[in-house]
């Protein structure tokens, strides 16, 4: 009982991990340059520096191929782990102001060294969650995502405003490196049975996708966040806009609205245990709905409890929908190519974030937040014909039917 206790934890160290220097990097950056009077526009193409997320599944075959034992699995994780520490420590030395660029370059390593550990743990995931297991798993993974970011973007934006560059990239690479310590001492089991012979290639991608049911899927995959996700890019430069500094945004985005985003992952797990995967899907869509519809009423000076409650309902129903999209991705893969297929389809949910992140740059500076919003709301709207098509309420289908034939 306690080796399968063990897991949880352990999960939640490397995920916390991945997530805390992205959502800094993420967040100081954006504020910074919105303050000294970037675009909109200039705002969302630095999401681009999640590019290495983006192309992941590209290496996603090779570690799938070199992933026979738990010795081999824990060495990608601890491996990439360690690089990626020393990489955002090597960050520190240089200035945010003048050097830019080299900074951008580091952080494109970093965050391969990163994705690279990403791949991994959702293979070590895969090996030691049960079936039943997995919508908690997928609750822990999350809610440990939440939990970086509540660290990244609220308190170290918060010491940032306090202590500068150069010490709190030293606590970053210290917090990355202490995420090894739990799968160091993880004494549970994972069954990895694949022989020399069992090697997949980079065509096992396109493969993927010729399962109809799959094809249809890529649909919900790149439209279900799209309805919340222009707001989140969008709502650090609308926060400076109506006037609020770092410090403030820091703790209303970062820490206030990430823990009610942990607070709906660590519940939508059993949640989805009681309602089941089809009924979650259409009710966390729905509070993305509200969400989206709230922030378009929000009258031209809202007042700070009315800021606060868009805050919490966006956050809120990320933390939802990203555990649902997690726990019926690992549903959906094959045998002994858990880690290539888990990552294209989230790679694929993390390609339409930043092109819509990008696009809502284009509309907020053409139409103004209002605009933007709205645009949010139409996206939503056309999500849910996609669900109702792909997964029709009322009926008994498709995801299950979808796991079984896949294997």
């Amino acid at each position: 009982m306690k080796k399968n206790w063990q897991k949880y934890p352990t999960l939640f160290s490397l995920y916390i991990a991945q997530s805390i220097p992205m959502s800094f990097f993420s967040t100081v950056v954006p504020v910074i340059m919105r303050q000294e009077s970037y675009s909109l526009e200039s705002i969302g193409l630095l999401q681009l520096i999640k590019l290495p997320w983006i192309f992941k599944f590209l290496w996603a075959p090779f570690i799938d191929n070199h992933t026979r034992s738990k010795k081999q699995l824990r060495n990608w994780i601890i491996g990439s782990e360690l690089f990626y520490a020393a990489v955002i420590l090597s960050i520190g030395l240089f200035d945010l102001q003048t050097d830019f660029k080299l900074i951008i370059g580091l952080l494109l390593v970093a965050f391969s060294a990163s994705a690279t550990q990403d791949i991994a743990t959702d293979i070590f995931a895969i090996y030691i969650l049960k079936k039943k297991e997995r919508s908690i798993g997928n609750s822990i993974q999350s809610a440990g995502s939440f939990v970086g970011s509540l660290f990244g973007t609220g308190v170290l934006l918060i010491a940032y405003y306090y202590f500068g560059w150069s010490w709190l990239l030293v606590c970053l690479a210290i917090c990355v490196a202490f995420a090894i310590v739990p799968v160091l001492r993880y004494k549970g089991k994972v069954k990895i049975q694949k022989s020399q012979e069992q090697k997949i290639s980079f065509l096992e991608i396109g493969r993927f996708f010729k399962d109809k049911l799959l094809r249809k899927r890529i649909l919900l995959l790149v439209f279900y966040y799209s309805g919340i996700i222009g707001i989140l890019s969008m709502l650090k430069p609308f926060l400076v806009d109506l006037g609020y500094n770092a410090k403030e945004i820091g703790f209303m985005s970062g820490i206030i609205g990430t823990s009610i985003a942990t607070l709906a992952s660590f519940s939508a797990g059993f949640i989805i245990r009681k309602i089941g995967k089809r009924t979650s899907f259409y009710s966390f869509l729905l509070l993305g709905l509200i969400a989206a519809t709230f922030f378009y009423l929000l009258p031209h000076k809202p007042m700070l409890w009315q800021v606060y409650t868009g805050i919490c309902l966006l956050w809120g129903s990320y933390g939802f929908m990203s555990v649902i999209i997690y726990t019926s991705s690992m549903d959906s893969v094959r045998q002994h190519r858990e880690g290539t297929d888990f990552t294209l389809q989230i790679v694929i949910t993390h390609l339409s974030s930043i092109i819509v992140s990008i696009f809502s740059g284009k509309i907020g500076d053409a139409l103004g937040y209002k605009g933007l919003f709205g645009a949010e709301i139409l996206l939503i709207s056309f999500t849910f014909i996609i669900l109702f098509f792909l997964i029709p309420p009322g009926k008994k289908r498709a995801i299950k039917k979808l796991q079984n034939e896949r294997r």
